[in-house]
């Protein structure tokens, strides 16, 4: 570390230690009266996916007023916007995409001048507010765009129980400029409260505890949020459709269509002891309830960790909880990423490898070590993966560069994995009780603040590390988070959690039988036998597979997308049609990005059945997938279809 950098971070360590104590016992106090977080001053915590100047002028609470239009596909109405400022700021910078404005004024109702600057196609324009010497409040009209990139919005057919239409968003990283305006930024924390107006017969549910019962009155239900904690503006959520609910426990429950109700449920039985076991590990979960919100399959992503409400793809509902792995995963960012959260998209494995390693830890606590150590051992294998993609490359550094830092940048196999595998060398090396009396700790100190690369591991030394050289040493900490590819103290997964499947893998490999026990395995068992087979094999081979175990009819989706995976490096032609119905049933990212652009990348055999069903499935898929496979021309240069 240099010598700018050390006194840049003790100063920043300094200034947050000042204002924990006021910070801590405040943020639990009501909308409006709640202290604002703080704003990390450092370089490093400088957010460039965002045009806010906070150090001039801040958002610090967001009160909504919107109608659901699901006919013309927008939100309308007000967004009051509370500010905290210099004396002598002239302006405060909101971030803003494709916001229709009619009106901003102050809390008197006097107009404020304003402009709209030129769009980025990422990042969007910077909405430049004029203040008056007294302005503490703007009060500002609008309506999204039809096309906002946060919103999705389903026909009834693209639901479940096919009858009524569904919206959600999808706020992270830098999407809910699109319906909100405000300071889009993580490092900018913010109270809100929301009152959503949407037809009568439709349930609104967001990512805060309700604030008062629901009224509906002249064919117009009215549903009212409050959110009493500081949060980063991406984590402001909404769903609305044909929504019912079941209680799981006593802080627990699910909310999802009435046809999924009993599916989902039964799914996600074991979310209390979850609740429980994370508590058990790293202090006292802080948010009221835990409930999730099963999405129709279009959503984008596996989960995302909405406080109060995670929203869940029902990917996940495999009939006997073996992918529950990821309600551990998004129930974790309760502590980390809501409690504490990246200041920028630069440092997102401080939500997301911190995560992926207490998701670990509460599988461990639930399900057993023997469980634990697989997934453990498959997040290995993905590390080395993104590493050897990435050529040990800049991308692989946990902190990024300017260059890799964009929003949603970096590699999962390094922002997920490499993350949760410094985390577990960390364990390995200072020894599991100290470590987590460590990160208990650290939630403690910096609950309800933003966090940076520099700061977490200034934290650290002052707390943990304290002096001790050879400790220091050991550690190799900015080894772990400033350089490319992999420490040398690296903490490897044990051989033996998979050795009996390797010994399979081999053996089939050399033309031996299918493995007759496949189907007793658990699902990383199954998941690194169908990973670690050449990618390359006869026809008959895979038929020998299929044939035997079915896979083309695998219901677990993890399972099935792997054997497709393997399918389409092969050019098998047996796997076409569940490979068509697989990419027309869910949208999830994770699943269709790699399958259609393996397939674009086969000139001659797959570009044109990438083609022909992206055409037909694109309306299903989030914008947040559509934007990278459109890129791939599949549909023509300059021709794609709306929405």
């Amino acid at each position: 570390m240099t010598l700018l950098r050390t006194l840049l971070v003790v100063a920043a360590l300094a200034a947050s230690s000042c204002r924990m104590a006021d910070q801590q016992s405040n943020d639990a106090q009501p909308v409006g009266e709640a202290a604002i977080a703080p704003i990390l001053t450092t370089p490093d915590a400088k957010d460039d996916a965002s045009y806010a100047r906070p150090l001039e002028a801040r958002v610090h609470n967001v009160a909504l007023d919107l109608a659901v239009d699901f006919d013309a596909k927008r939100v309308g109405g007000t967004a009051t916007l509370d500010i905290d400022r210099k004396p002598d700021a002239k302006e405060i910078v909101l971030d803003d995409k494709g916001l229709e404005i009619s009106s901003i004024t102050d809390a008197a109702g006097q107009p404020l001048q304003y402009k709209v600057g030129p769009a980025d196609e990422k990042l969007g324009s910077p909405l430049a507010i004029a203040l008056r010497s007294d302005t503490k409040r703007l009060v500002i009209k609008y309506k999204s765009a039809p096309d906002a990139g946060a919103l999705q919005w389903l026909t009834p057919d693209q639901t479940a129980g096919k009858t009524k239409p569904y919206l959600f968003s999808q706020g992270q990283a830098i999407e809910n400029r699109s319906w909100i305006p405000t300071q889009d930024s993580p490092g900018i924390r913010q109270t809100w409260e929301a009152t959503i107006r949407v037809p009568a017969g439709f349930t609104a549910v967001m990512s805060a505890p309700k604030s008062a019962q629901p009224i509906t009155q002249g064919g117009e239900s009215v549903f009212s949020y409050k959110m009493p904690h500081s949060v980063a503006p991406y984590m402001i959520a909404i769903g609305v459709g044909d929504l019912a609910f079941r209680e799981l426990g006593p802080r627990t429950g699910v909310w999802t269509e009435p046809v999924m109700l009993d599916r989902a449920a039964a799914e996600l039985a074991d979310t209390e002891k979850m609740v429980a076991a994370a508590e058990k590990l790293y202090g006292p979960y802080r948010w009221g309830r835990y409930d999730l919100l099963v999405l129709p399959p279009a959503f984008p992503y596996g989960g995302m960790e909405n406080p109060t409400l995670t929203f869940l793809t029902p990917t996940f509902i495999a009939g006997d909880k073996s992918l529950v792995g990821l309600v551990a995963h998004e129930l974790a960012h309760s502590w980390s990423g809501n409690l504490v959260t990246n200041a920028t998209w630069a440092d997102s494995w401080l939500n997301e490898g911190v995560t992926s390693y207490f998701e670990n830890r509460i599988m461990e606590a639930l399900y057993g070590p023997k469980r634990a150590a697989q997934e453990a051992a498959l997040s290995f294998d993905d590390m080395e993966k993104a590493l050897g993609e990435e050529r040990n490359g800049p991308n692989t550094q946990l902190h990024l560069g300017a260059k890799e830092a964009v929003p949603d940048g970096g590699s999962s196999g390094i922002i997920y994995d490499k993350g949760a595998i410094f985390l577990r060398t960390m364990e390995k090396v200072i020894g599991r009780e100290k470590w987590d009396a460590y990160l208990r700790s650290y939630f403690d100190r910096h609950a309800f603040q933003p966090m940076t690369s520099a700061l977490f591991l200034a934290d650290l030394r002052q707390n943990l590390v304290k002096g001790d050289q050879a400790l220091e040493q050991k550690l190799q900490l900015d080894r772990w988070v400033y350089q490319p590819g992999l420490p040398s103290n690296v903490a490897r997964p044990d051989p033996a959690a998979f050795a009996p499947i390797d010994k399979a893998v081999a053996d089939f490999s050399r033309g031996g039988p299918v493995p007759a026990a496949f189907n007793s395995w658990t699902t990383a068992e199954k998941l690194r036998f169908l990973n670690k087979l050449p990618r390359k094999m006869p026809a008959a081979r895979l038929d020998a597979l299929n044939n035997a175990l079915n896979l083309n009819q695998a219901g677990n989706q993890e399972v099935l997308f792997a054997w497709l995976s393997l399918a389409v490096s092969n050019r098998y032609e047996p796997a076409v049609p569940p490979l068509e119905r697989f990419l027309a049933s869910q949208g999830r990212g994770k699943f269709v990005r790699p399958l259609i652009e393996a397939l674009a990348e086969d000139q001659q055999w797959g570009r044109p059945l990438a083609a022909r069903i992206y055409a037909r499935t694109r309306p299903l898929y989030h914008s947040i997938v559509t934007r990278d496979l459109d890129e791939l021309g599949l549909l023509g240069a300059s021709t794609k279809p709306a929405g």
